[in-house]
């Protein structure tokens, strides 16, 4: 068989794999919102919340029914390495809820800290409430409002975080008002002297390099976690080195067990590799994600 014809043939199984995974899906929850279509899947044990039909362009959040703890998604594990620069943040800033994982996982890792979810829709709220077991409580608090409207307000406030994290998407990417330099200086500015940001983008964009070069203008260097998504981990003051990292792993090998992974094997993902043109442009309030994709067509 030629070369050519092996690659069809291997395309036409690829996307018959995928019809075949796609047709296990079963739709159980529709509801069109303010800002997108919001629905949920089950296929077999597992049910994920996702933006387009058929979780066309990914999935936000998945829960296994049978198994609460476990997180199916990689990219929520790599979020909680950022626990391995903070170990013990005493106030959390989560912005955007999807089903409710890092909030849910955080609680259980830290009894005692405040947690402020940010999400700007509701529908996101009422099916995560409904669908994914997510609860607001005294401790975990729920704010229904735009992540950088939320971030600007506490900015005015004494209000100062240990932990932030940015997992905002719609149905197509992160919005782009919050990846410029402006908002994640805000963010920046927003955490206390120890804390620590995680913030969960796609591992291979359009908007990679110039994501890269944002968060470098703003934080200087910050761990590049790639696995499916990159996570991106970064903090105002010195990155722990590897050793640090190696020490306050091992703190979390019994908490992190009860999720379904071992907190060692994300280390070897903490990178401050540049893999990534330092020259490309940095996003600014100007210069938007919207206007890049549009000249780049």
């Amino acid at each position: 068989m030629s070369r050519s014809l092996l690659l069809i043939s291997l395309l036409i199984c690829l996307l018959g794999a995928a019809h075949a995974a796609r047709a296990d899906q079963r739709l159980v929850h529709a509801e069109r919102s303010l800002y997108r279509e919001v629905l949920v899947y089950e296929n077999g044990d597992v049910r994920c919340m996702c933006f387009t039909r058929n979780c066309r362009v990914g999935r936000q959040s998945c829960l296994d029914t049978r198994h609460p703890n476990r997180m199916v998604m990689h990219y929520p594990q790599l979020m909680l390495g950022a626990l391995y620069v903070n170990p013990a943040p005493q106030s959390v800033l989560i912005v955007g809820l999807g089903g409710g994982t890092l909030p849910r996982a955080l609680r259980q890792l830290l009894p005692d800290a405040r947690i402020d979810v940010v999400e700007i829709d509701p529908a996101v709220v009422r099916v995560a409430n409904r669908y994914f077991d997510f609860a607001a409580s005294d401790k975990t608090r729920l704010i229904e409002s735009d992540g950088r409207v939320y971030v600007k307000r506490a900015l005015r406030t004494t209000q100062r975080y240990d932990l932030i994290m940015l997992d905002a998407f719609d149905h197509e990417y992160i919005p782009e008002h919050l990846l410029t330099q402006e908002f994640l200086q805000e963010v920046k500015s927003l955490l206390t002297p120890q804390g620590v940001l995680a913030a969960n983008t796609f591992s291979s964009s359009r908007l990679y390099e110039h994501e890269s070069v944002t968060y470098a203008a703003v934080f200087g260097k910050f761990f590049n976690l790639k696995q499916e998504n990159r996570v991106i981990i970064a903090r105002p003051g010195a990155l722990p080195d590897a050793a640090q990292l190696r020490a306050t792993a091992e703190q979390f090998k019994g908490p992190f067990r009860s999720f379904g992974f071992d907190a060692t094997q994300v280390l070897p993902l903490f990178t401050q590799e540049r893999d990534w043109n330092p020259g490309a442009r940095v996003l600014t309030d100007q210069y938007s994600p919207a206007n890049l994709l549009n000249l780049e067509r």
